[in-house]
C-alpha cells in the first residue's frame, strides 16, 4: 500500500466511542487495518470491513467505533440504527437476569441493564431506547428511561423550524415524538394525514414552543406555498399510479380523501382546484382525470 497525502483538518482529534470517526489508515495486519487519530490513539478495523481500493495506507476512512465482547474499542464501516446520544426502536434478541440485549444493526448487540428498564423486556418485542455511554467503563448501553435526557432548554427554537422526529408512543391526543434527539413533542391525531406508527422516523415542523418545555409539531410546513405545490404533485403522482383517473371529488367524505391521498379534505380541494386551473386535470361529477 502506498503513502497518500492526509488532510489533517478532517482527521479526528481522538477516537470517540459511539460516534462516527474520521481516522487515518496507518498499518496493515493479518487481522485488519489499524486506524489512527491525531492524538496517536489507534483502533482496529477488522478484515471483514476492509475495502482494499478505498483504504490504502495514509487514506482517511469514516468508521463507527464501539467496544467488542472484551470491551476493547473496535471500528466498523457498518452503521448502527442509532449512535451515541440518539434514540431508536430496537428489537430484544436475548434476555438475562441482569439485563437484555437488543439488535441495533451491529454484530455485537446493545446491552440494556436491568436498572435501565422501566418494565421487563420480552424477546421479540421492540422498545424505544436511547444509546448512552458509561464513562467509567467506556461501554455503550441502551436505556428506556429517556426522560432525563430530554432538554428543557428551548432557546433558539421557533415556529416552522424543521426537525427530525422519532415516533415513541401513541396517546389519546396523537403521537408523542422525540425531536432532533433532544426534545419531547406531540403530533396531534386530527392533523395527521398519512400512515404513522411507533418507531417511524419523520420530518416535521414546530407549530408552537410550549411553556411546559414541550413542542407542538406538524408534518406539514405552516403557511408554505411550497407545501401547496407538494400537495399538487402528490395528487398527480397518485393519479398516474391509478391509471390517470380517480373517482373521488371535493364532496367525498374526509376519511376517504385522507385514506387515498394522505392529506386533509381542505388541502385536497385546494390542490385539485389549482390543478384544474393549470389544465392538468379535468373534473366531472364522479371524479377527475389527467388532461
Amino acid at each position: 500500500m502506498q503513502k497518500e497525502v492526509v488532510n489533517e483538518k478532517q482527521k479526528n482529534l481522538l477516537i470517540e466511542i459511539g460516534k462516527i470517526n474520521t481516522l487515518e489508515v496507518v498499518r496493515d495486519t493479518d487481522h485488519g487495518l489499524f486506524l489512527e487519530a491525531k492524538d496517536d490513539s489507534v483502533v482496529l478495523l477488522p478484515n471483514a470491513y476492509v475495502e482494499e481500493k478505498e483504504m490504502s495506507i495514509g487514506s482517511l476512512v469514516d468508521v463507527f467505533v464501539y467496544t467488542d465482547s472484551e470491551d476493547r474499542p473496535v471500528a466498523t464501516t457498518k452503521m448502527p440504527y442509532a449512535k451515541l446520544g440518539e434514540f431508536g426502536y430496537f428489537t430484544v434478541v436475548d434476555y438475562k437476569s441482569y439485563g437484555a440485549f437488543v439488535n441495533w444493526g451491529l454484530p455485537k448487540d446493545l446491552f440494556v441493564p436491568l436498572s435501565q428498564q422501566k418494565e421487563y423486556f420480552t424477546i421479540g418485542k421492540k422498545y424505544i431506547l436511547r444509546v448512552c455511554l458509561d464513562e467509567q467503563t467506556g461501554r455503550l448501553y441502551g436505556t428506556q428511561k429517556i426522560g432525563k435526557w430530554l432538554s428543557r432548554d428551548m432557546k433558539g427554537l421557533h415556529p416552522n423550524q424543521e426537525m427530525e422526529l422519532l415516533v415513541i408512543a401513541r396517546t389519546p391526543m396523537g403521537y408523542k415524538v422525540v425531536a432532533d434527539n433532544l426534545y419531547e413533542g406531540m403530533l396531534f391525531e386530527n392533523e395527521i394525514f398519512e400512515p404513522i406508527v411507533v418507531g417511524d422516523r419523520k420530518r416535521g415542523y414546530i407549530k408552537q414552543v410550549r411553556k411546559d418545555f414541550k413542542l407542538d409539531l406538524s408534518l406539514q410546513k405552516l403557511g408554505s406555498s411550497g407545501n401547496q405545490e407538494q400537495f399538487e404533485k402528490k395528487l398527480v403522482d397518485i393519479l398516474q399510479k391509478k391509471g390517470g383517473r380517480i373517482e373521488v371529488t371535493s364532496k367525498s367524505d374526509p376519511e376517504t380523501i385522507t385514506k387515498i391521498f394522505g392529506m386533509s379534505k381542505k388541502n385536497f380541494k385546494r390542490a385539485l382546484n389549482a390543478l384544474k386551473e393549470k389544465n392538468v386535470v379535468v373534473l366531472d361529477e364522479r371524479g377527475f382525470s389527467l388532461q
